[in-house]
């Protein structure tokens, strides 16, 4: 990636804002599109507003001059005890793709992950949403959970 990956600051609110639209992309069809993206939205916007408080993050990926993608999340507990980094939103802009920054707001999480101690990065994708699956498995991600809906008529 030609550019930067620095942490969020509330001059890139607007950029960040602008990204998550690209959040419904895989979403199953018969979620509402309205729903969706109100939900999307929500997400990004209660990440950039905690993005100080402890054990949260958000980077953004900047090239020339411009937010080019962007990540957010926090150290939680799995389930299973385990501590982990889990990525809420992982975004990349249409004019970037390509170029590596989704490589890079990953590779800033997993400096983080192993400057934390923690040895394992999770996130949630849409099934349909193969682009993304593809670029995660790429990056050594394995699929550990399957969700299953009945769609009532």
């Amino acid at each position: 990636m030609r550019g930067e990956v620095r942490r969020y600051e509330e001059k890139d609110r607007e950029a960040v804002l602008d990204l998550a639209p690209r959040l419904m992309e895989g979403v199953a069809r018969w979620r509402s599109p309205d729903g969706v993206r109100a939900a999307v939205t929500g997400w990004v916007v209660e990440a950039v507003e905690r993005a100080a408080e402890p054990g949260r993050f958000v980077y953004v990926a900047e090239v020339d001059g411009v937010v080019a993608g962007f990540v957010s999340g926090e150290e939680r507990t799995h389930w299973s005890g385990d501590q982990e980094l889990y990525v809420g939103e992982l975004v990349v802009s249409t004019d970037h793709e390509g170029e590596g920054v989704g490589r890079a707001l990953i590779d800033t999480v997993t400096d983080d992950a192993r400057r934390l101690g923690v040895t394992t990065i999770t996130l949630d994708t849409g099934t349909a949403n193969t682009s993304a699956r593809g670029f995660y498995r790429s990056l050594g991600f394995e699929e550990e959970d399957v969700k299953l809906t009945r769609v009532l008529s």
